[in-house]
């Protein structure tokens, strides 16, 4: 396995977790400034790595998120949940 695909997926699943827990505590804190700041710089960066995993081995998802080359790249193996770490 191609160790820059998994050091993409790890740094896409830490920025989800982080993305996440930002928005479970602006759901109980929305006037706090500082921490929607770093929502929105989270979820940025994580749209340009999930774009950039995209560009370089395919789509994460199935569908809605981003459009497929030719051939259908999707069932390719392995899919991003079967990637051992």
């Amino acid at each position: 396995m191609d160790s820059r695909r998994l050091q993409l997926l790890h740094d896409i699943m830490a920025l989800e977790f982080v993305a996440i827990e930002l928005n479970l505590y602006l759901d109980t804190h929305p006037t706090e400034q500082e921490p929607l700041n770093d929502y929105n710089l989270v979820t940025e960066r994580l749209n340009q790595l999930k774009a950039q995993y995209e560009r370089m081995y395919g789509p994460l998802v199935s569908y809605g998120f981003s459009p497929s080359e030719y051939p259908w790249r999707w069932i390719e193996d392995p899919w991003p949940w079967e990637i051992q770490f």
